[in-house]
């Protein structure tokens, strides 16, 4: 019996831990004239990535210099 509560209360716990990222994670589509499509997301530890590559910038700067450069994203 404890060793199918330890199970349980394992599966719970990684169940929890492994849904967190994908909650925090928000994604959109941008693009310019001089670019193609690409997916720019807000990650959870609050950088920006490009196409699932982290760019190590907080995500409102990097939005903020992509529309400055005339690229438009969808919201």
């Amino acid at each position: 019996m404890k060793l199918r509560f330890l199970s349980f209360c394992i599966v719970v716990v990684t169940i929890l831990f492994s849904c967190s990222d994908e909650e925090s994670r928000s994604c959109t589509f941008c693009s310019s004239d001089q670019t193609p499509e690409f997916e720019l997301c807000r990650e959870g530890n609050g950088n920006a990535s490009v196409n699932g590559e982290d760019t190590g910038t907080d995500y409102d700067v990097y939005l903020s210099d992509l529309q400055e450069s005339g690229v438009s994203c969808e919201n």
